[in-house]
């Protein structure tokens, strides 16, 4: 039985024209043609055509895969140990390279598309990372952390500057007013949490006063987030939690 040069590449999952070409230079021939003069294959063919993809798949070049093939002095077993090296190799490569993309896949879940150097220029020693990753235990998949990420997945450096300048800005005037000695309970106070409130939805998710006295138990309950805000000025994390929780109240 023998057969046409579409049934063979549909068998092997080769195009024409790649038969037309290991035939043009003698790597396979086909064994007979048809009275029209079409090519037509045997079955020992395709076994040869089998071994020449199984080297392909390997890497061996054409030439090679001949050389093995048609040269019955040639060592198989050397061609074989020095393409497991080139092969060992570029699995270690493409190991590394999956691993820098998985790191590129977890920033982008974060939000933070920044590299240490430019994380750390904006961030200094605050970590983004935990507070996302403490929105996501606290909100898990709704519809706040699912906003943040997808807002925040297209920030860069710029980004991320212009937030924190304006964040910086906002605490500097929350710590001055709680160093005048006014209470969190005041008109002032209260307008600067409104603030704080408006500047989480502007870039982040839509804050609701709820979310927003949430977030205020949140600053004095978590150590990681009270020295946030002692750093800036000692006792500010319960200053801003009670004026959010008086805001809150007063919007009621």
């Amino acid at each position: 039985m023998s057969y046409s040069v579409g049934q063979v590449a549909a068998v092997a999952g080769v195009t024409k024209r790649t038969l037309h070409h290991y035939d043009e230079i003698g790597l396979l021939v086909p064994s007979g043609r048809s009275h029209a003069g079409h090519r037509r294959y045997e079955d020992a063919d395709l076994d040869r055509l089998q071994r020449i993809l199984f080297y392909r798949e390997l890497g061996f070049p054409l030439d090679e895969v001949a050389e093995l093939l048609d040269d019955p002095g040639t060592d198989p077993m050397a061609h074989l140990r020095r393409q497991h090296g080139l092969l060992t190799e570029r699995i270690a490569r493409l190991r590394k390279m999956a691993a820098a993309v998985e790191q590129a896949m977890e920033a982008r879940k974060m939000g933070i598309r920044l590299t240490p150097e430019e994380k750390f220029e904006v961030f200094g020693d605050v970590d983004p990372d935990a507070h996302a990753a403490e929105a996501e235990r606290r909100w898990g998949g709704g519809d706040p952390y699912r906003e943040s990420r997808r807002r925040t997945a297209a920030y860069g450096k710029e980004d991320w500057l212009r937030i924190k300048g304006e964040t910086d800005e906002l605490n500097a005037r929350i710590a001055a007013l709680q160093a005048e000695g006014a209470s969190p309970e005041s008109e002032a106070a209260m307008d600067l949490a409104e603030e704080h409130r408006r500047l989480i939805g502007r870039y982040f998710y839509e804050c609701s006063y709820e979310i927003h006295t949430g977030l205020a138990e949140m600053y004095v309950a978590d150590e990681r987030f009270t020295a946030t805000y002692e750093a800036i000025r000692p006792g500010m994390a319960a200053f801003l939690r009670d004026a959010i929780l008086a805001n809150a109240v007063r919007r009621v």
